[in-house]
């Protein structure tokens, strides 16, 4: 049984319910604990066509302050987190690293959602118009990019690891189990085990195109070999979404070997129980 989803979006961002909201779903849910990680404010030049940027940097500190007034009212009932995903952006190490220091979050998950500046996860056109060469060329970007993050010192978990595959998950499965591949994958995951991160297992792709768990198989069995922690989350940006297809991945962590997951709290690195 999980009990903990730790990746969870409000309206602060583009979420479609408030933060209260998203807490008394958790309650709904008979979950014990909570962590909110809304999307950190990222650097001028990387955006989506369509995007939620001007609210980040207006609430974003608003947001810190909601999560920490909702822990104390809350306190007695469903125990909440505050934390942010914070996209790795190579050439932003000091609005990065000083956003984290305003912010003062319980912890930071570290995702990679553009390669360049594109943003990848946007839309399935720009996909449709790649070979599997071209989207080989940007698979190998991508993975590139995750030792730099883990490297980077600032996060304490990977989010939805595979992402790409998002949009081109027949290609990516063919791309991941070549040499070039699974070398690429297992630089990636040495990183994260370097640097004591752990690995997000999460539900979200499950209601995406890909129509799969975050990480894939694959990863899965190269994360337990590497006895790496493991968070769980549902991603959810409504509040039908909390904790959603948690027994799903219980029982997908547990084929894996998984016995229990951690979470990051302002007192340490916790684990729980399966």
């Amino acid at each position: 049984m999980i009990t903990a989803d730790l990746h969870l979006h409000t309206s602060h961002s583009h979420g479609r319910h408030t933060t209260r909201a998203m807490v008394e779903s958790g309650l709904a849910r008979e979950l014990a604990l909570l962590g909110f990680t809304e999307h950190a404010p990222r650097p001028h030049g990387y955006v989506y066509p369509k995007d939620y940027q001007d609210k980040l940097e207006r609430n974003f500190m608003t947001y810190c302050e909601e999560v920490r007034s909702l822990r104390r009212e809350y306190a007695d009932r469903i125990e909440l987190l505050l934390g942010a995903e914070l996209d790795f952006i190579p050439d932003a190490d000091e609005q990065m690293r000083g956003l984290v220091r305003r912010a003062q979050p319980d912890y930071v998950l570290g995702g990679v959602h553009f390669i360049g500046h594109w943003g990848f996860d946007y839309s399935p056109a720009d996909w449709k118009e790649l070979n599997m060469d071209a989207c080989a060329a940007k698979y190998r970007e991508y993975y590139a990019l995750i030792p730099r993050m883990a490297r980077f010192g600032v996060f304490d978990g990977a989010a939805h690891l595979d992402l790409v595959k998002l949009f081109s998950v027949d290609h990516y499965r063919a791309w991941e189990a070549s040499e070039e591949g699974r070398t690429a994958v297992a630089a990636a995951l040495d990183a994260l085990a370097e640097a004591g991160m752990g690995l997000e297992i999460s539900s979200a792709g499950l209601r995406k195109p890909c129509k799969e768990i975050y990480p894939g198989p694959r990863i899965m069995r190269m994360a337990r070999e590497r006895d790496l922690d493991v968070t769980f989350g549902s991603d959810a940006h409504a509040c039908e979404q909390v904790g959603w297809a948690f027994d799903q991945l219980a029982a997908y962590a547990a084929e894996y070997g998984f016995e229990h997951s951690v979470c990051y709290t302002p007192q340490g690195k916790r684990c729980l129980s399966l």
